[in-house]
């Protein structure tokens, strides 16, 4: 059980990582539907889910080559900066927040703990999304972006980076993520992962390390179980 997992911690929690995507914003849905639409014009018929299944957690940087490998030749070399403005644009104008994210982080910091946000987005992609969702003022100073460090998730290389910036150690860090690319990465980086999973088989995330849990609302607790921890 999520609240066992997190009592089990021999080490204080001094910093909870957010995942962005799919975490805090409820951004999939938009880009999948984008994803799908051009890769169909493209002659790779797919559906939200399908982009859903073949790209969840990955950079549209990792995503080229994938499409390129299906459609057997190279993509225009503007293909992947018009797509990532369509999705931006769509952004703007249509994301939420995933139920109980930004009281998630309220509570987070009731809790006394510090946060930050580690995302596969870019900077301008996330201000977007924040803005749309009226939190810029609760993100400012703690978001960290793939393209801050030299790999992105899968690679730890985010989840350390952001570690880095509060001054502590892996073991001292909780990662709240949602797909298998971020909790590849925070098994990678030595970091305890909390999985929010609550459409779909967790299996694969549990097998990963993380443990999974369906609700954001959930999350306050199993962070202050884990604040318990001597």
């Amino acid at each position: 059980m999520p609240h066992d997992f997190m009592r089990r911690r021999t080490t204080p929690l001094r910093l909870v990582i957010f995942d962005c995507d799919g975490v805090l914003v409820d951004s999939e849905p938009v880009a999948n539907r984008i994803v799908a639409a051009e890769l169909t014009l493209l002659g790779w018929p797919m559906t939200q889910a399908e982009s859903d299944r073949h790209f969840l957690g990955l950079t549209f940087t990792d995503m080229q080559p994938i499409i390129e490998r299906r459609l057997g030749h190279p993509l225009t070399a503007s293909w992947k900066d018009a797509l990532v403005q369509k999705v931006i644009d769509a952004m703007a104008n249509e994301v939420e927040p995933i139920p109980g994210a930004i009281a998630a982080l309220h509570a987070t910091t009731a809790l006394g703990l510090p946060w930050r946000v580690a995302s596969n987005s870019s900077h301008e992609e996330m201000h977007v999304k924040f803005g749309r969702l009226g939190i810029h003022h609760l993100v400012a100073g703690r978001v960290h972006s793939h393209r801050d460090v030299a790999r992105g998730k899968p690679a730890p290389d985010l989840f350390l980076a952001a570690a880095a910036a509060q001054g502590v150690t892996p073991a001292e860090c909780v990662v709240i993520e949602d797909s298998i690319p971020g909790a590849t990465a925070a098994a990678a980086a030595g970091m305890d992962c909390l999985a929010y999973a609550p459409h779909h088989d967790a299996t694969p995330l549990r097998a990963t390390g993380a443990m999974p849990f369906p609700s954001m609302f959930d999350l306050p607790a199993l962070l202050a179980a884990a604040r318990r921890t001597p």
